[in-house]
C-alpha cells in the first residue's frame, strides 16, 4: 500500500478541503461556516477561505471528518472520453467529473482507450498509481469485451493462460478467460496483470477477432460500482483503496 496517504502541513482552503471528502459542495460550506457549523481545531470558523492543514481537526455539524491529503476517485467512464488530464480536442475524465470532486494535480492512474468504458481511477497520488501499475505489483485489471466473431474458446483460453503472443512478437503475461452465459453475443471476461497498449484488443486479434465493446469492471479487489451511471462518479473510501492493492495479480 501506497505511504502517501500520510497526513502532511500542505494548507488549502478549508471549504475546497470539506469538499474534496465529496460531503458537500464548496458553496453549501460556505453556508455551513455562515450559519457557524463548521469548526477547526475547536474554533468555529466565519471564514470558508481560512487555509487550513490536512493536520488540523475539522468538524462539519459536529462530525469530525477524517480528510485525506490524497483524492481517489471512481469514475465510470462513458464511451468518447479520453484518460487523460488535459486535451486540446477532447474532454478528458478529469473535465468531466463534478466540481465539488475537482482539484489540481489530478490524472487517471492507467489509461483507458477513447471508446472503451468502465472503472477508470482517478487520483493525485502518485506513489499510489505507481503500486498499482507497476508490472512487479501486477494488480490485475477485469474486462468485459464483445468480439466481432466467434472464437475456438478452448484454445483461446489455453493461450491466455500460456501467455498470448501478439503480432509484434511481445509475449504477455498469463491471463484469463471466461465466456459469458446467458447472451447470444460474443461476450468475454478478461483478466489481466499488465497494461500495454491496446493489449486487450490486441490479444483477441491474435485470435482472429475483433473487439467491438470493452469496458474495465475491476482494478485490482475493487468492482465498479453498478449504480454509477456512465459519467457518474465517486470518492472511494479507505477499504476500497485498501482492495485494490490486496489484490495480488496471481493467475
Amino acid at each position: 500500500m501506497s505511504k502517501s496517504n500520510k497526513k502532511d502541513n500542505k494548507t488549502e482552503r478549508l471549504d475546497k478541503i470539506i469538499a474534496s471528502q465529496g460531503l458537500v459542495s464548496r458553496s453549501e460550506v460556505k453556508q455551513l461556516v455562515k450559519n457557524r457549523e463548521v469548526v477547526v481545531n475547536g474554533v468555529i470558523v466565519t471564514d470558508p477561505g481560512l487555509k487550513v492543514s490536512y493536520n488540523d481537526s475539522i468538524a462539519v455539524n459536529g462530525v469530525n471528518l477524517s480528510q485525506s491529503r490524497y483524492t481517489y476517485i471512481m469514475l465510470n467512464k462513458p464511451r468518447g472520453v479520453v484518460s487523460a488530464s488535459e486535451d486540446k480536442r477532447d474532454k478528458t475524465v478529469v473535465d468531466i467529473l463534478p466540481d465539488e470532486l475537482k482539484r489540481k494535480n489530478l490524472f487517471p492512474a492507467g489509461r483507458l482507450d477513447k471508446d472503451t468504458t468502465g472503472f477508470c481511477l482517478i487520483t493525485d497520488d502518485g506513489e499510489f498509481a505507481h503500486d498499482i501499475l507497476s508490472p512487479n505489483h501486477h494488480v490485475t485489471k477485469t474486462y468485459i469485451a464483445e468480439v466481432s466473431v466467434d472464437i475456438d474458446f478452448e484454445k483461446a483460453k489455453k493461450a491466455f493462460i500460456e501467455g498470448v503472443v501478439l503480432a509484434d512478437g511481445t509475449v504477455l503475461l498469463s491471463a484469463l478467460l471466461e465466456k459469458m452465459s446467458g447472451t447470444d453475443r460474443h461476450v468475454f471476461k478478461v483478466v489481466i496483470k499488465e497494461g500495454k497498449y491496446h493489449q486487450v484488443k490486441r490479444m483477441f486479434a491474435s485470435l482472429g477477432t475483433t473487439v467491438i465493446s470493452l469496458k474495465r469492471i475491476a482494478i485490482g479487489g475493487l468492482e465498479l460500482d453498478e449504480t454509477l451511471s456512465e459519467g457518474d462518479a465517486r470518492l472511494l473510501t479507505a477499504v476500497e483503496i485498501e482492495s485494490i492493492v490486496k489484490n495480488d495479480g496471481k493467475i
